[in-house]
């Protein structure tokens, strides 16, 4: 069972969905302009043996949206304040896209707070867009069907439609109030960001990065830079699959994943 809740953080109201009951916990990161609902197919793979937390960020999905720089820093010290709210001692993270370099950014600085950590085609290191970030963020900013529909698909590469709950969510979450300015504040605080390799030299975390090898959104050569950069990381390239692979394979996603948690 998947309950939707909110809490409070510096007075903004913060959704986020829950399953499980076990004592270790995995928390879920989404991604840019995105929601805790990007996740749906693979909580209950983890719920079974893992409590699962899954926020939607501030400035994202049905959290509030201040009028703040929304930089990769400020992500960090709000998940932070959301384990502290939590009372989450050493959670999992797994973190897609911008969520995967918002937890590296996190586990740089909170080096003994981390159990393990996931990081699925992260940002971080890509400095120039692609032809499908480009569809993404034309997609937040005129959000229709059409263009969400155009955007998801050609980010998942797989020639295959998307669902519709996908589409239809997305565009209602982006005429939400300011979530284009949310949107657009954290598109230029990635932007304007030093590339994260440094603060990847200091994870000392056990890491693993799961990558989609059709990912036409963050092309997989840019794993290069985290796997030689992570002390203790393992890579896994997932063929067939664009930037979510958790959505286009949920089973074989969360299977690696959990092989990975369970491991020593």
């Amino acid at each position: 069972m998947v309950e939707e809740k909110f809490l409070q953080i510096d007075g903004n109201k913060i959704r986020y969905l829950e399953s499980g009951d076990s004592k270790k916990t995995i928390a879920l990161i989404h991604g840019l302009g995105a929601s805790a609902e990007r996740w749906d197919q693979v909580i209950p793979l983890f719920a079974d043996e893992y409590r699962v937390i899954v926020p939607d960020l501030i400035g994202f999905g049905y959290s509030d949206k201040p009028h703040v720089d929304y930089t990769t820093e400020f992500f960090s010290e709000f998940l932070e304040k959301f384990f502290v709210a939590f009372d989450i001692k050493r959670p999992n993270l797994i973190g897609s896209s911008l969520g995967g370099q918002i937890i590296a950014e996190y586990a740089s600085s909170h080096p003994q707070e981390i159990e393990k950590l996931v990081l699925v085609s992260p940002s971080g290191t890509m400095k120039k867009s692609t032809p499908a970030l480009d569809a993404y963020i034309m997609a937040a900013l005129y959000p229709n069907e059409q263009s969400a529909k155009n955007a998801f698909e050609l980010m998942e590469c797989s020639g295959h439609n998307t669902q519709k709950k996908i589409i239809t969510g997305f565009v209602e979450r982006m005429q939400l109030p300011n979530a284009k300015l949310a949107f657009m504040s954290t598109l230029l605080g990635i932007k304007n960001s030093e590339l994260i390799i440094s603060k990847l030299e200091t994870i000392s975390t056990p890491t693993l990065i799961i990558w989609g090898a059709n990912d036409p959104v963050i092309p997989i050569h840019y794993a290069d830079s985290f796997v030689s950069a992570i002390q203790d990381c393992r890579f896994f390239r997932m063929d067939g699959c664009g930037h979510t692979p958790y959505v286009q394979y949920p089973y074989a996603f969360a299977s690696k994943v959990l092989e990975f948690l369970n491991g020593s």
